[in-house]
């Protein structure tokens, strides 16, 4: 599968989240280009700090694929990582990471440290800034649109 194609199944799942309502972030983990993991953000609906779409991709990819190791995967997300989700790619062998927006409050792969850098046990590959323009246009419209949410009802 086309790497646009595999990046626009994410940016499909960041919407759905911010139709419910939920910070639009979105990831999917690919086996040779096929998607076998998805996730988008459900903290708000779950009433889970740990709903992060890394997470269920990860989780989705580790189930579908009956195995917690995901070292010949690859995970493609509409933001950078942050230290939580850096440290489940760790733990789960993830090959590379391809990311949209950088995080310039919680990002975990370059903005504001990156975790990689450190003597882990695992290194995964990292791109930077695919579709960033998109995906940081994605987050501003959220965060717009709900500031003029609450200004309406603060009237």
């Amino acid at each position: 599968m086309d790497k646009d194609l595999i990046m626009n199944e994410a940016f499909a799942l960041a919407r759905e989240a911010a139709e419910e309502g939920e910070v639009p972030v979105g990831a999917v983990v690919t086996l040779d280009g096929e998607i076998v993991g998805r996730g988008r953000n459900r903290r708000e609906k779950s009433k889970n700090a740990l709903a992060h779409a890394e997470i269920e991709a990860i989780n989705d990819a580790c189930q579908n694929l009956g195995g917690w190791r995901l070292w010949q995967c690859e995970m493609f997300v509409t933001l950078e990582p942050c230290p939580m989700c850096a440290g489940a790619i760790i733990n789960s062998r993830l090959k590379k990471v391809t990311y949209g927006a950088s995080d310039l409050k919680a990002g975990s792969c370059h903005s504001v440290i990156n975790l990689f850098d450190l003597p882990y046990n695992h290194k995964p590959e990292i791109e930077s800034g695919y579709r960033a323009d998109e995906a940081s246009a994605l987050l501003s419209d959220f965060f717009k649109n709900l500031r003029n949410k609450k200004r309406a009802t603060d009237s």
